[in-house]
């Protein structure tokens, strides 16, 4: 991904204590990423960005739609999401961000990047399993629906009327116990 500068925090200038980051994250984020699995975005990120003397604080929630297809139907839809990643900066000898929740910068590092943290915390805030709210009550109505209703199987009907007589008297041994 390109480095974006919107996403790049120049902490060496920031007093000690909280600052306030906002970020709105649409579609052309995503394709920063090579990531082209959602329609749309519309997601608001809030970054309180904790600085203090020998590490940084970085408190990140997301809330938001993405537009993606129904996993059942196809149909594209607007599917809510909200999440939180807490994040803690330090420096060492070394950059090392194999730690989820952990990031270490080298010493005289002055900026640090927070694109890819916002990203991968909206990717794992989406459910595997994508389905229309439509589908879930039952007020979508779409081709497909139909046509799953049609080669649904259909209930058998137990016709009273050709059950043997006989049948009835071996029930009766059932209950008269």
């Amino acid at each position: 991904m390109n480095i974006q500068k919107d996403f790049l925090i120049p902490f060496v200038g920031l007093k000690l204590g909280k600052h306030q980051f906002d970020y709105q994250i649409d579609k052309k984020f995503f394709e920063g990423f090579e990531f082209d699995e959602y329609n749309d975005a519309n997601i608001k990120v809030e970054l309180v960005f904790d600085k203090k003397s020998t590490l940084l604080e970085l408190a990140f929630k997301h809330k938001g739609t993405i537009n993606v297809p129904c996993d059942l139907t196809g149909e594209d839809f607007d599917l809510p999401i909200k999440g939180k990643l807490n994040l803690i900066v330090k420096f060492g000898d070394a950059f090392n961000n194999e730690n989820d929740e952990l990031l270490i910068l080298p010493h005289g590092e002055f900026q640090v990047d927070v694109a890819q943290y916002i990203y991968e915390m909206i990717v794992l805030s989406v459910p595997s399993k994508r389905i229309h709210p439509g589908v879930k009550d039952g007020t979508l109505k779409t081709e497909a629906i139909e046509k799953l209703n049609e080669l649904a199987p259909k209930e058998q009907h137990k016709e009273e009327e050709n059950i043997d007589p006989r049948w009835d008297k071996l029930k009766q041994l059932l209950t008269d116990k």
